[in-house]
């Protein structure tokens, strides 16, 4: 299983690591096949992630894809990072071995819980993109 230099670097030095004690949102999910668990924290200020900041307890490609996908939604409009697909994170990382790409699923579906935790707390209602509200396990609907 060959990993792309991004994906090492990311895994090697992630960036954005740690927990938001004051977070706008906090999202968690996990896979339990292969038991990796990622949580996701944002600030939202004027509907900009000014901050986030991720944990994750997994392998390599876990790691660097929530590493990746901070990268990806920080500065950006709450708008914007519901927008962050899995494949997106995978080809900024250069690509991932099919037998990791769940990991970025995660990884898109952390951001999508944050941002989701961070609607509800703003009682504002929010459809997520390619969701029926009908979801198995994604967790983006838990109150």
């Amino acid at each position: 299983m060959a990993y792309s230099e991004k994906v090492m670097d990311h895994f090697a030095n992630p960036r954005n690591v740690g927990k938001l004690e004051d977070a706008s949102g906090v999202g968690e999910v996990g896979n339990a096949k292969c038991g990796d668990i990622m949580k996701m924290y944002i600030r939202v200020e004027d509907g900009i992630i000014t901050d986030v900041k991720f944990n994750t307890y997994g392998c390599a490609s876990a790691i660097a894809t929530s590493s990746m996908a901070t990268e990806m939604i920080k500065g950006k409009p709450v708008s914007e990072a519901l927008k962050l697909t899995n494949k997106a994170v995978i080809e900024a990382l250069d690509g991932l071995p099919p037998a990791k790409v769940h990991c970025s699923v995660l990884a898109e579906e952390a951001v999508k819980a944050a941002v989701a935790d961070y609607y509800r707390r703003q009682g504002i209602e929010m459809e997520i993109p390619g969701c029926d509200g009908h979801c198995d396990g994604c967790h983006l609907h838990e109150a």
